[in-house]
């Protein structure tokens, strides 16, 4: 439930050393911080289904052409089986703190269980779908920055644009930005942009694989890549910090209560749950710095 503060409280910079505005913004994280991070890193079952679908498709087209395959030709393509071999391995991720982080995954997964699905089940019973999805579109406008900077770093000038674009038509016609006008109306769609992915686009790897409390999946470049954004989040110069606290927990538990069921049917499907996210978490990531 959004905190009355939200709407009372006084917005203004808070005046704070750069060192207390960093601990001040992990706390923030470590406390309300996306408990299921990993909800957005698998695809969804439908998806799931199509793909095994189309490989189904494949193999059987694959078993007509066998026969009539030519010498050269059945080379090429064991060339190209390799190949994608090399590729995937080239996505994998160091896991030197996997004591750590397995111990974090089942943090994470009580936590969502015991606590953050119960109290977003009773958030969407309390407010409609439509109200949920409109605060979504309402935080998400006022991330623009993280998101334009990062554009621009990157070199991506259109989707700079994009971003100004999509800010103000929101923000005025989308009432503040409770309305996607800009995507439903004049089709300029979303394009997430982060400082973990900018790293990435100039050539940073991973680095190696880390389970925060409550964070989620993520990697020692795109942890630095978090507390980077930080500072471009409105959101971490409410004051006081409990206010600012405050709208970060309704805005994690708001979008949690639009995706119950997602984290289930990824550890339901998976034979090894914290590998399968760890997996999804890079191939994930490998795919938005190629984007």
């Amino acid at each position: 439930m959004m905190h009355n503060s939200v709407f009372k409280g006084e917005y203004s910079i808070m005046k704070l050393k750069p060192f207390n505005i960093i601990v001040s913004g992990l706390v923030m994280f470590f406390l309300f911080g996306f408990a299921h991070a990993s909800l957005a890193l698998t695809p969804s079952s439908s998806d799931q289904n199509q793909e095994v679908e189309s490989s189904q498709e494949n193999e059987i087209l694959q078993a007509q052409e066998k026969t009539t395959q030519q010498p050269d030709e059945r080379a090429e393509k064991s060339g190209q089986k390799e190949k994608g071999i090399e590729e995937e391995e080239t996505t994998q991720i160091a896991d030197p703190l996997y004591i750590w982080n397995k111990g974090m995954y089942y943090f994470n997964d009580k936590f969502y269980f015991w606590l953050l699905k119960p109290v977003s089940q009773g958030y969407s019973a309390i407010f409609p779908e439509g109200v949920r999805g409109s605060i979504s579109n309402f935080f998400y406008n006022l991330t623009t920055p993280i998101r334009f900077l990062n554009s621009l770093l990157q070199l991506k000038m259109k989707s700079a644009g994009n971003e100004i674009v999509r800010f103000v038509v929101n923000s005025s016609v989308g009432v503040g930005g409770l309305g996607d006008f800009a995507k439903d109306k004049l089709d300029i769609k979303r394009h997430n942009e982060d400082l973990g992915q900018t790293f990435g686009y100039y050539g940073v790897g991973h680095g190696f694989y880390i389970t925060w409390p409550l964070l989620g999946p993520s990697s020692l470049r795109d942890s630095i890549g978090l507390i980077g954004d930080a500072f471009l989040n409105p959101v971490n110069y409410v004051t006081p910090l409990q206010d600012c606290l405050a709208i970060t927990a309704s805005d994690k538990v708001n979008d949690t209560s639009l995706h119950i069921g997602d984290y289930e049917d990824i550890i339901k499907a998976a034979v090894d749950p914290y590998v399968s996210i760890r997996d999804a978490y890079v191939q994930n990531r490998e795919k938005k710095v190629k984007e």
